[in-house]
């Protein structure tokens, strides 16, 4: 995500998204720099009409909030059953069984 953040900020001072002002962002920043994202990134943005996309990302977010809103309204149908006491050596046993 600091890639896309990287290339918001450039975009949102003016200036045009490069591979060298992309890194030098990331790099002011203090992050570690991967080339081959940098340069993924900015070929994926050509062409791209970055204020249509944040418009169609600003409208899209609120949708995908609903399930949450949804789940958060819903009461509690039981309460979190307690957890039963096993020993370490129990775990292991079972563990013994994924490999042969």
């Amino acid at each position: 995500m600091q890639y896309v953040y990287a290339a918001l900020l450039i975009y949102k001072s003016g200036k045009e998204i490069t591979e060298e002002s992309v890194t030098a962002v990331l790099k002011a920043a203090g992050a570690d720099v991967e080339e081959a994202r940098v340069k993924a990134l900015v070929s994926a943005l050509e062409g791209v009409d970055i204020e249509e996309a944040i418009a169609k990302a600003a409208f899209a977010a609120p949708a995908a909030a609903a399930p949450a809103a949804a789940a958060e309204a819903a009461p509690a149908a039981a309460a979190p059953e307690p957890e039963e006491d096993h020993s370490e050596e129990e775990g292991m046993a079972g563990l013994g069984a994924l490999f042969g």
